[in-house]
């Protein structure tokens, strides 16, 4: 499976099917990419035109795409030069990439082409705060930092902008690893790895196969890189143990005379460099944004900042100033006294509990959604901590309500939908209260994506 263009040039004339127009962006800056460059562009997709009515308007100054949409017809991959899948698509077992020639990605097309030095970002929890941290921390700096990937802006909308110069960060899913193994285009100078958890089980079907996807983020780096990895669980020391490149330690707690950074009991981060016996704060006591899984993902910002070249000072101003990022802990609105808090980026159980133990005040959590086969005990297990709980309807709530009634843990609904969840949160709230969305569960049933749920979430609240 070659790929056929080594230059951007080589992209004229080719005949280039994008698989999976999508929602997130992915698949209209690839089929823009493409056809901006000359090819010869098929968009193809299971999804009919209903369905993808915002993204077929995004392309619509560009009438030589060619669309065939609500099905995929084998001839559009055999006849093509290359196909470009969306990374959500399954490679394993599917006829249709079967047939093509050669397969990439919108991230192998960027690595391909860019000479931007990548600092890269994945784990099960904090991927996307962690990116947000560190882009935010490099542009405070007054570096010309870009990002994308898995955070819903394909590499592909800035290719043309990066350089030698310019450090572009990279959150990467298990899925678009999968899609560069193999091809020896990622290498990170600073690559990190978040808290590794059960997700995506309905995809993987076991740990092994996921974990497997995780390495791949260091598994073409080398000496040159540096690695970051978590000392508190069992695949941190694996990680490390693997990774060809330097790696370096993460805690909650601090740890004996090694390279790396921790988290001190006052909620300050520390970091003890490379051939250093002392420590240096890279991150201060006071953050703008809850929660101690923030500050988790906040001090590994700040220590890739400093490899990166940062002083440690400046690393902790920058990130001091830090307000977080659209639905993950996003405080977006306070009426009659009640704060609220869209958190629909909490897909797996335990980051709906790590939210919910993110705050000192009342909290009415508004949970549930549909399941990707994981255990919701986590979440059962510090659902005490909050002073309502109201559930929202679908099968991973199924799961969720037994272990709920086995702990005596009192809930309201299931809810059918949003609005109804909404209108039930807003009449029990008392002044001083926070209502958490927290769903810690997949949005798949009524929603199209998590982003889709947050917005609609906030559109009920405010009543838009």
């Amino acid at each position: 499976m070659a790929c056929p263009f080594t230059r951007e040039a080589d992209i004229r004339g080719l005949k280039v099917t994008v698989m999976g127009l999508g929602l997130n962006g992915g698949g209209v800056a690839t089929a823009r990419f493409f056809a901006l460059r000359g090819a010869d562009v098929t968009v193809t997709d299971g999804k009919g035109e209903k369905d993808l009515e915002p993204s077929l308007e995004a392309l619509a100054d560009l009438p030589s795409i060619r669309f065939v949409l609500g099905r995929h017809v084998k001839e559009d991959f055999r006849g093509a030069d290359v196909v470009i899948k969306n990374p959500g698509v399954k490679l394993e077992g599917n006829p249709y990439l079967e047939a093509a020639r050669s397969i990439e990605s919108d991230v192998s097309v960027f690595l391909r082409f860019s000479r931007a030095p990548l600092l890269a970002v994945t784990g099960s929890k904090g991927k996307s705060s962690t990116v947000s941290a560190l882009h935010f921390g490099l542009k405070e700096l007054g570096y010309p930092s870009f990002l994308g990937g898995n955070i819903t802006v394909s590499p592909l909308t800035f290719l043309g902008e990066t350089g030698d110069d310019t450090p572009v960060v990279l959150e990467l899913s298990s899925w678009q690893l999968a899609d560069l193994r193999g091809r020896g285009l990622l290498k990170p100078r600073v690559a990190i790895l978040t808290p590794v958890m059960p997700d995506h089980q309905n995809w993987y079907g076991g740990m092994e196969p996921y974990v497997a996807d995780k390495k791949l983020l260091y598994a073409d780096m080398d000496e040159k890189g540096v690695l970051l990895c978590n000392r508190d669980d069992q695949w941190g020391p694996v990680f490390a143990s693997e990774t060809p490149s330097k790696s370096v330690w993460y805690s909650a707690s601090p740890f004996p005379e090694e390279p790396g950074a921790w988290l001190e009991k006052d909620g300050s981060g520390w970091m003890r460099p490379a051939g250093r016996a002392d420590a240096v704060r890279i991150l201060p006591e006071r953050l703008s944004v809850p929660g101690a899984h923030m500050r988790q993902n906040l001090l590994n910002a700040a220590q890739a900042l400093v490899l990166w070249g940062a002083a440690p000072e400046a690393a902790a101003e920058a990130l001091g100033r830090f307000s977080g990022i659209h639905h993950r802990l996003e405080f977006f609105h306070e009426e009659g006294g009640v704060r609220y808090y869209n958190d629909s980026a909490a897909t797996i159980p335990e980051a709906a509990a790590a939210a919910l133990r993110s705050f000192e005040a009342p909290v009415l959590l508004l949970t549930g959604g549909t399941d990707k086969n994981l255990d919701f005990a986590p979440l059962a297990e510090t659902a005490n901590r909050a002073k309502k709980i109201l559930l929202l309807a679908g099968s991973g709530t199924d799961k969720l309500i037994p272990m709920l009634r086995a702990a005596r843990i009192g809930f309201e609904g299931p809810y059918p939908d949003l609005p109804a969840l909404v209108q039930a949160a807003k009449d029990r709230a008392q002044p001083g209260d926070v209502v958490l969305f927290s769903p810690g569960a997949t949005s798949f049933g009524l929603f199209k994506n998590e982003f889709d749920r947050g917005n609609k979430f906030r559109e009920a609240v405010r009543g838009n």
